[in-house]
């Protein structure tokens, strides 16, 4: 059996590493964007010189073959599922027995004007990074349009050079679409402690032309002011990469829609990572979620599917992890940025304000739903397993020791969030702060 897999980033190759694993089928993987799989988390410690292109490889170029994994670097034009075809930019045809999307996403445009000027461009690819490259030498100044994580990423990467940046924002603080106004705003301080000329409610009305068909500057919709620049970073986010499939035959929606065995509507074919939409996610999941972990798990169960070991996937507990320039920040569980009724929060932070701790909990039976963290570490393995055993707030207040993260790296601030906690809540905690590797160990195999 000849599998094709189209797309070569986690989700792709997870898929083809189980399959391999799995199996003894015909593997191929077909890409446009790079001849290797690279870590695409990676793009910007490129930029910035801390890592060569080969660095961000996380496997040998010898391992594919060794591996019996076929690697075809080309572009896909059309699919023709009736005959199990794939037409491709050099003329040639690959037939398929089972086929595998993970053709990833785009970064949004929203018909601004100029928005398809030279000097203008997201930070999704090698290409989008090798174009920012080859902006640089003549960028005095840019803008940035857009308060996610790909947004933050771009302006540390054009600070590593000493370019003045100016990042459009269109909520009142940063990120607070995703983040609770507490963090938004601590990491909103921390911006702009930065040099970075961070504008909160702050729209792009349009992108102005030199005259030669690049981009000079642009000007916000709400004052009417303008900025020059030499580049602009559209980084409002991204979709799934699947205007060219809409009409192919497969059932889209935002993305490719597909059941708990990750199975297309159409036979034989599957859809796996960002470009994936779950047609009945998981109660408080969405749809398409578009981050490493679920690519990987994703790529996994699919695996697991194509070489008929029937498999539902399952995303487990939520977790993401950043970095906001020099700040950390993870997510275990639950944490809208708007808290639900029948949630309670416990928030502190460090006086430096740039260090905080955020819990949620059920507000009947106390149990811990998740954790927002900034500027310190816990261990993923024990939060996950404090919130999959339901674990009351007051017993994780007295061991939150557990969680303690690298103690020859980061300072330990327990005792003071346990006095705050106590403060807020009015409980009195017992706690412990004596706690061992191995302690740790027992408690994970409780």
């Amino acid at each position: 059996m000849h599998v094709v897999i189209l797309g070569n980033g986690i989700s792709g190759v997870t898929a083809a590493r189980w399959i391999r694993k799995l199996s003894d089928h015909q593997i191929t993987i077909i890409s446009s964007e790079s001849q290797y799989f690279y870590s695409r988390t990676a793009l910007m410690y490129i930029y910035m010189g801390h890592m060569r292109f080969e660095d961000t490889k996380p496997y040998e170029d010898w391992f594919w073959a060794k591996n019996r994994i076929d690697l075809v670097f080309d572009h896909v034009n059309e699919i023709d599922f009736e005959k199990k075809e794939l037409k491709c930019n050099s003329g040639e045809e690959i037939k398929y027995d089972k086929l595998v999307l993970a053709v990833g996403s785009e970064s949004n445009k929203f018909g601004w004007p100029g928005q398809d000027l030279n000097r203008v461009r997201g930070l999704y690819s090698l290409q989008d990074l090798e174009y920012l490259e080859s902006c640089t030498k003549s960028m005095n100044r840019a803008v940035i349009v857009g308060g996610g994580l790909i947004g933050i990423e771009l302006a540390e990467m054009l600070l590593s050079r000493r370019i003045p940046v100016t990042m459009l924002v269109r909520e009142e603080y940063y990120w607070d679409n995703i983040l609770p106004k507490e963090e938004a705003r601590m990491i909103s301080r921390h911006i702009r402690r930065h040099g970075i000329d961070l504008r909160l409610q702050s729209n792009l009305k349009e992108i102005h032309d030199d005259g030669s068909g690049n981009a000079c500057g642009i000007t916000i919709a709400e004052s009417g002011e303008r900025i020059s620049c030499e580049y602009v970073g559209l980084t409002p986010g991204v979709s799934p990469n699947v205007r060219w499939l809409k009409e192919s035959g497969l059932n889209i929606n935002r993305g490719i829609l597909v059941n708990q065995y990750l199975e297309t509507n159409i036979n034989d074919v599957y859809a796996v990572g960002d470009c994936a939409e779950l047609t009945n996610p998981v109660e408080g999941r969405r749809g398409i979620e578009a981050i490493w972990y679920t690519g990987r798990m994703m790529g996994e169960t699919c695996a697991y599917n194509v070489c008929n070991q029937v498999r539902s996937y399952d995303p487990g507990i939520w977790f993401n992890s950043a970095k906001f320039l020099d700040i950390e920040y993870q997510v275990y569980g639950e944490i809208p940025n708007q808290l639900p009724g029948a949630h309670k929060t416990f928030y502190w932070e460090h006086p430096d304000g740039e260090k905080s701790l955020r819990i949620n909990y059920h507000d009947r039976d106390f149990h811990i739903i998740g954790f927002n963290l900034m500027g310190i570490r816990f261990r993923h393995e024990v939060c996950e397993k404090w919130i999959a055993d339901q674990l009351p707030i007051e017993e994780v207040m007295s061991n939150l020791a557990l969680a303690h993260f690298d103690p020859e790296f980061y300072d330990a601030h327990y005792r003071d969030i346990v006095k705050s906690f106590e403060s807020q809540s009015n409980m009195s905690i017992e706690f412990n702060g004596r706690v061992n590797l191995n302690r740790v160990l027992q408690f994970l195999n409780s």
